[in-house]
């Protein structure tokens, strides 16, 4: 088990307001499947994810529940972890991906680049993938294009090592994202 690293820049979800804490009520009631239907989708196409958190039940607030997520990451195996970071698409492209993905993407202006823009992130994801055998995963609700091209640089220079850590991390990132908007929709 691992905890939340702390360079990650995290939402504050320890702050339990009234609506979040009768959301957390709401989804320590449900059944397994409801659990999974409601929170499946925070982790890109793994609902497993959600399934084995279901298990952790009742979540004492919204940090609860977002630490049982991150803590069921930890414990898959390495395998189940490669699949999970394959399961992201890549930056810029135009392949159907899950909406979350879309609107994230969109966010970051990716929906709109510049042909010679779109050639660029082809050509880093193409040489992230050749040296890592992954897609390359960043948080983008953070990120600018700009911001996102200047990381691809960085992060091509690592080892494999420390980029499948960083790509777990960024995972976490961005479901933790997922987690405060759904947490947080109409509260």
């Amino acid at each position: 088990m691992m905890p939340i690293m702390p360079d990650l820049e995290t939402p504050d979800l320890t702050s339990n307001s009234p609506a979040i804490a009768t959301r957390i009520a709401e989804l320590n009631r449900l059944s397994q499947a409801e659990f999974v239907e409601q929170l499946g989708a925070i982790f890109e196409h793994t609902p497993a994810i959600a399934h084995r958190a279901w298990e952790k039940r009742p979540f004492s607030d919204a940090a609860a529940l977002q630490q049982a997520l991150i803590d069921e990451v930890y414990r898959m195996q390495p395998d189940a972890q490669m699949q999970l970071i394959q399961a992201h698409p890549d930056l810029g492209s135009k392949a159907k991906m899950a909406e979350a993905s879309v609107q994230e993407q969109s966010g970051a202006g990716l929906d709109r680049l510049s042909a010679q823009e779109y050639e660029r992130f082809c050509t880093l994801n193409q040489a992230y993938k050749v040296r890592f055998g992954f897609p390359f995963i960043i948080a983008v609700k953070h990120h600018t294009k700009d911001s996102i091209l200047a990381a691809f640089a960085q992060r091509l220079e690592n080892s494999a090592s420390v980029e499948l850590e960083t790509a777990l991390k960024e995972i976490i990132q961005i479901a933790i994202l997922r987690l405060t908007a759904f947490l947080t929709a109409n509260a």
